[in-house]
C-alpha cells in the first residue's frame, strides 16, 4: 500500500525541529509527546451535555457515566495501550475540565481539553452580538488562565462549527475568533463539519485569519462520500479527521474504509487522523454501543486486511495526532520519541 507524504508547499510546515522534544498540555499537566508510545483518540468526548427537547439522550454526565467512561478507557489502555485521547468538548457544550482530570488519574490515559464553540444551533448567550475580537479574548483567556475557573488548561481549539457548505454569520465570527486564538497562543484548531461539508469554507475562512493549515484538522470526513473534497483539503495542507468510526447509522465502516483507501493511494497518510466521537452515554460499551474501542476491535484490522502495515497504522492512529497537536513534523515526534527513551 503507498503510504507515501502529499506534496505540500513548505511554508505548510514548521521552518525548523524545536530544540526540545514538544510538549502536549493535558488535563494533569504537560506530557512530553515522546512518552505518548501508544494510540490516540484525536476526537472524543468524555463529558457532555447537548441535549435538547429532540435529541434529550445526547448525554455524558460524568456522575452517572463517569465510571464507565474511565474503565472503558483502562480497558482500552491494558488492552491496545491507548495513551491519549482529545476531548473536544467546549463552550456550550456542557464540558467539565474537574471530571476529565478525574477520569485521566483514575484511567491512566491522559486527556487533552479543548475551549471553542461548537455550530451555531448549540451556541452559547456569549456568541450573541459579540464581536470576533471579543470572542477571541474569551478564547485566549481560557487558553493562558484555564477552563471556567478550574486551572485546567487546553490544549486544542475545538471542536469549532458549522453546518452547511458555508458557515452562518456567527459561526464566521466564532471560526474567525477561533483562528485567532490559536495564532496568539499556538495552539492548534479542530473543526466541526456537520456531515462532512464545508470543510474547504471552513478552511479558507481559517487560513484567512493567518492560521496555517498544518494547524488545522477539519472535522468528520468520513461522513462526505467526496474523495475530491479530501484531497483537495490535504493538498491544501490541512488533516482530515476519519472521527465517526464506527456509527454506521451516519455512514457505514465500509464507506469509510474505502474513503480513507483513497485518500491513502493518493499519498496523503500523513494527514488523517482516526477516532470514534463517542458522545452520548447509549454509544459507551456498558450500555451495549460500540465504545471508544470501536477503531481498534473493528475498523483497524480491516484496514490491515486491505494491506495496511503496523507504522502506518502507527502514522494514522499516533503519529499524526501528535504533529497535528503539536504542530511539528514526522520527524521532530520521532526525534522526540527518542529524547524521552534514551
Amino acid at each position: 500500500m503507498n503510504h507515501s507524504p502529499g506534496t505540500r508547499d513548505p511554508a505548510h510546515a514548521p521552518a525548523h525541529a524545536p530544540a526540545h522534544p514538544p510538549e502536549l498540555r493535558t488535563v494533569t499537566g504537560p506530557l512530553a509527546t515522546g512518552l505518548v508510545q501508544g494510540p490516540v483518540l484525536a476526537h472524543e468526548h468524555l463529558a457532555l451535555d447537548l441535549t435538547r427537547d429532540t435529541d434529550p439522550h445526547a448525554l455524558l454526565d460524568p456522575r452517572r457515566h463517569g465510571a464507565a467512561v474511565t474503565t472503558e478507557l483502562a480497558a482500552l489502555r491494558e488492552t491496545y495501550a491507548l495513551s491519549l485521547v482529545v476531548e473536544l468538548t467546549c463552550r456550550g457544550m456542557g464540558r467539565d475540565p474537574r471530571a476529565l482530570a478525574r477520569i485521566a488519574e483514575e484511567s491512566g490515559v491522559a486527556v487533552v481539553a479543548a475551549t471553542g464553540w461548537y455550530y451555531e444551533p448549540f451556541h452559547p448567550p456569549e456568541v450573541a452580538d459579540t464581536d470576533t475580537g471579543a470572542l477571541a479574548d474569551l478564547l485566549v483567556r481560557d487558553i493562558t488562565h484555564g477552563l471556567d475557573g478550574t486551572g485546567v488548561l487546553p490544549g486544542v481549539i475545538g471542536e469549532v462549527g458549522s453546518h452547511g457548505e458555508a458557515p452562518s454569520g456567527p459561526e464566521r465570527r466564532t471560526l474567525a475568533a477561533s483562528a485567532r486564538a490559536a495564532v496568539e497562543t499556538g495552539l492548534s484548531l479542530t473543526t466541526h463539519a456537520q456531515l462532512g461539508r464545508g470543510g474547504l469554507a471552513q478552511l479558507e475562512l481559517l487560513t484567512g485569519e493567518g492560521l496555517a493549515p498544518h494547524r488545522v484538522c477539519v472535522g468528520h470526513q468520513d461522513l462526505l462520500d467526496d474523495s475530491a473534497a479530501h484531497k483537495e483539503l490535504a493538498s491544501r495542507g490541512a488533516y482530515l479527521a476519519f472521527d465517526t468510526v464506527g456509527k454506521e447509522g451516519y455512514q457505514s465502516d465500509e464507506a469509510r474504509l474505502r474513503l480513507l483507501l483513497a485518500l491513502l493511494e493518493a499519498g496523503y497518510a500523513d494527514h488523517v487522523l482516526l477516532s470514534c466521537d463517542i458522545s452520548r452515554h447509549g454509544y459507551l460499551r456498558a450500555e451495549g454501543g460500540q465504545g471508544y474501542g470501536h477503531l481498534f476491535r473493528s475498523f483497524l484490522p480491516r484496514l490491515r486486511e486491505a494491506g495496511a502495515d503496523e507504522d502506518l497504522i502507527d502514522l494514522l492512529t499516533r503519529r499524526n495526532a501528535l504533529r497535528f497537536l503539536t504542530g511539528t513534523t514526522a520527524a521532530d515526534v520521532t526525534a522526540g520519541a527518542t529524547a524521552e527513551e534514551s
